[in-house]
């Protein structure tokens, strides 16, 4: 997972240093004479072995953020739709299982589950924050809170929360509104909340839920992570949902529902993004297969603007 974290977070901002988006605090954005205090590592040692004066870089973003990473592991999160075998489709998740043996389709380009693409990016987030020196926190909800570490700009901090994205097994339903009111309570001083989910759950109670954020004085961000088959639906011969959390089973003719489905789907999608937007609350989709430098964008451009 460390690993995983740090090639994103390096190939980025490696991009970051060919591209128009100069000033990010992962970058320093001019020198102040060294003062008795400092710390020597933001020594810059080029300029002291040129002039032999002591300069330290000075960094656009110098405040301690207090960041809360938001992960929900419930079921529905374990669902992947590039898990097939020529015998049909093997999935779980929003569209639950596929079972049609003479159906056949391709993979997409992820073989990702939700919860595995939250995971890395969730844990890329955190390398990232800890290289500007943020304060990390993590919690994990299911149908109730799993896990909450509290915010701390420490490596033994990121080693706690890498760990358990590593160990994280989703076994439960979906309760999505009440853990993040729960949650809410727990956070005692505003900072950046980070929420990774599906938000399957009633969409009512959910922004109700990121309200109480608000309602705080945080700052919301959140990652809508879907499958490409979640927001396209199949394509192909007759089929049967099973609802992995619930185990409800539901047979279907693709063609016939395909295009209400989308429908409905964008609706949704859309629902929340206006609701968002009139509370100020960054509200982007991510399909498992959009490359991870999309959301670490959204989030520099967030915290860009808290200063």
């Amino acid at each position: 997972m460390e690993l995983k974290a740090r090639m994103v977070v390096e190939g980025f901002i490696t991009g970051l240093h060919k591209s128009p988006y100069h000033g990010f605090s992962v970058e320093f954005a001019e020198h102040r004479q060294y003062m008795p205090g400092d710390d020597l590592k933001f020594l810059d040692w080029k300029i002291l072995g040129k002039t032999d004066r002591m300069f330290v870089k000075r960094f656009e973003e110098e405040t301690n953020l207090k960041s809360y990473l938001l992960l929900d592991i419930s079921k529905s999160m374990n669902f992947t739709s590039s898990r097939f075998e020529k015998q049909g489709l093997k999935g779980e998740g929003f569209l639950g299982k596929f079972f049609n043996k003479s159906l056949k389709q391709e993979s997409p380009a992820s073989n990702l589950t939700k919860l595995e693409y939250a995971s890395y990016l969730a844990a890329s987030l955190a390398y990232l924050m800890l290289l500007q020196r943020d304060a990390i926190s993590l919690a994990t909800y299911d149908t109730k809170i799993r896990s909450f570490i509290h915010p701390h700009s420490t490596k033994a901090n990121l080693q706690l929360i890498l760990k358990e994205l590593s160990s994280i097994k989703p076994e439960n339903r979906t309760g999505t509104a009440d853990c993040l009111n729960e949650i809410a309570d727990k956070i005692k001083r505003r900072g950046l909340v980070i929420i990774f989910s599906d938000l399957f759950d009633d969409q009512k109670s959910v922004l109700n839920a990121l309200n109480h954020f608000r309602y705080k004085k945080n700052e919301v961000i959140i990652f809508q992570i879907l499958d490409p088959v979640e927001i396209s639906f199949l394509d192909g011969n007759p089929v049967t949902l099973k609802d992995m959390e619930t185990s409800e089973e539901l047979y279907s003719q693709p063609f016939a529902m395909q295009k209400a489905y989308r429908e409905s789907v964008k609706e949704f999608i859309e629902n929340y993004k206006s609701e968002c937007r009139k509370n100020n609350i960054d509200f982007i989709t991510l399909s498992t297969s959009t490359p991870y430098d999309t959301a670490l964008l959204e989030f520099l451009n967030k915290r860009k603007k808290l200063k």
